[in-house]
C-alpha cells in the first residue's frame, strides 16, 4: 500500500492507495473522489457543519460490497470532531463524526467513505431538526411521477406558508426539503409531515400514497415523510452516490423540473463542475428562510376540521 502525505488547511494527512478504482466502469480513483471533495467542499461544507454523519464505505470500491458506519472509529484522529448521540436501542452513547472542514472530508474518502449522509438536526440541538424532508422515489422507473409529486408537494406546502427546496438524490428520485427554525422536536415535524403528505394522497389518490407495505401501494408513489425522526439520515447535497457513473446529489431551481431530459443521476462528478461554473447553488442561503411550523400546523388542521 503506497502512502504519501498531503497538506489540507492546516492539517498533514497521510494517506494511501490514491490510485486505488473506486468506480471500475468510469475508472475513477481514490485519488479523484478525493479531488472532487475538495474541489466541491466550498459549496457543499454549509450542508454537513454542525450535523452528525453515518459514512458509506467502499474499502474496495463500488465493485465490492460496502457498509454504513455511524460510530467514529477509535483510530480516527483526535482533531477530527465528534459529537456523543445516545442509541435508545441500546441504551448507550456512541460517537459519530462531524464534518466541519476539508481536512475531514479528505480523511473519510482515505477511509474509503464515498457518501455522506447527515442529520436533518445539528448536534446542538439534537432533537429539533431544522429541516423537513419528503423522499420521492418511483414505484418503477417512471421518473415523470416524482417531478409530477414533487410540483404537488411543493404547491400544497407553499399554500401553508412554508418555503421547499428540491434536489435530486442521486440515486431514483428527489428530495423535498423545508428549512425550519428548530422550535419544533422531531415528533412534531414528523406528525405534520405525516398529516400534510395524506392530504396530498387523498386528493391525488390515482397516483400517490402513504402507504408504508409496498404490496399496498400498486403504482403509486410513496410520499416518503419517515426520515423526519431522531436518528435518521439523508444524503447530504453534493455527495457523490456509490453507483455507476459517480451521481451526484444535486440541488435544484424548481423551474429546472420542466426540464424533461432531467432525472436523478442526470448530474455526476464529471458535470457537477460544470454546472456549479454557470449556476450559483439553488440553496445556497436556504436557512435564511427557516420558519416555525405554528401557522403551517393551524392552517393544516382547518383544512382536516373542514
Amino acid at each position: 500500500m503506497s502512502e504519501e502525505q498531503i497538506k489540507v488547511g492546516s492539517r498533514t494527512i497521510e494517506v494511501a492507495n490514491l490510485d486505488k478504482v473506486m468506480f471500475p466502469d468510469e475508472g475513477i480513483t481514490q485519488g479523484d473522489l478525493m479531488d472532487y471533495y475538495r474541489r466541491v467542499s466550498e459549496t457543499m461544507l454549509p450542508y454537513l457543519k454542525g450535523r452528525p454523519l453515518t459514512m458509506q464505505r467502499f474499502p474496495d470500491g463500488i465493485g465490492e460490497e460496502g457498509f454504513y458506519q455511524k460510530e467514529a472509529p477509535d483510530y480516527f484522529p483526535d482533531w477530527i470532531r465528534r459529537v456523543s448521540i445516545e442509541v435508545k436501542e441500546e441504551g448507550q452513547e456512541q460517537p459519530q463524526v462531524i464534518c466541519d472542514d476539508v481536512a475531514t472530508l479528505v480523511y473519510l474518502v482515505d477511509q474509503g467513505c464515498i457518501t455522506l449522509h447527515v442529520w436533518l438536526s445539528r448536534a446542538d440541538k439534537l432533537t429539533h431538526p431544522d429541516k423537513l424532508i419528503f423522499d420521492l422515489d418511483p414505484p418503477d422507473d417512471d421518473f415523470e411521477l416524482v417531478r409530477s409529486a414533487a410540483q404537488s408537494l411543493r404547491e400544497m406546502l407553499e399554500s401553508v406558508g412554508l418555503l421547499p427546496f428540491v434536489m435530486t438524490t442521486g440515486s431514483r428520485g428527489l428530495h423535498v426539503v423545508v428549512p425550519l427554525d428548530r422550535s419544533t422536536d422531531f415528533d412534531t415535524v414528523r406528525s405534520f409531515a405525516k398529516d400534510l403528505a395524506g392530504i396530498l394522497a387523498e386528493r391525488e389518490a390515482d397516483c400517490l400514497t402513504t402507504e408504508v407495505r409496498k404490496n399496498k401501494r400498486g403504482n403509486r408513489l410513496l410520499l416518503d415523510y419517515l426520515r423526519n425522526s431522531y436518528g435518521q439520515n439523508t444524503v447530504a447535497p453534493y455527495a457523490v452516490r456509490a453507483k455507476p457513473g459517480a451521481p451526484v446529489a444535486t440541488p435544484l431551481d424548481w423551474d429546472e423540473l420542466s426540464d424533461s431530459n432531467l432525472h436523478s443521476q442526470t448530474y455526476t462528478m464529471q458535470n457537477i463542475f460544470q454546472r456549479l461554473g454557470q449556476k450559483e447553488d439553488p440553496w445556497k442561503g436556504m436557512m435564511r428562510h427557516a420558519r416555525s411550523l405554528s401557522e403551517p400546523r393551524r392552517q393544516l388542521d382547518n383544512r382536516t376540521s373542514g
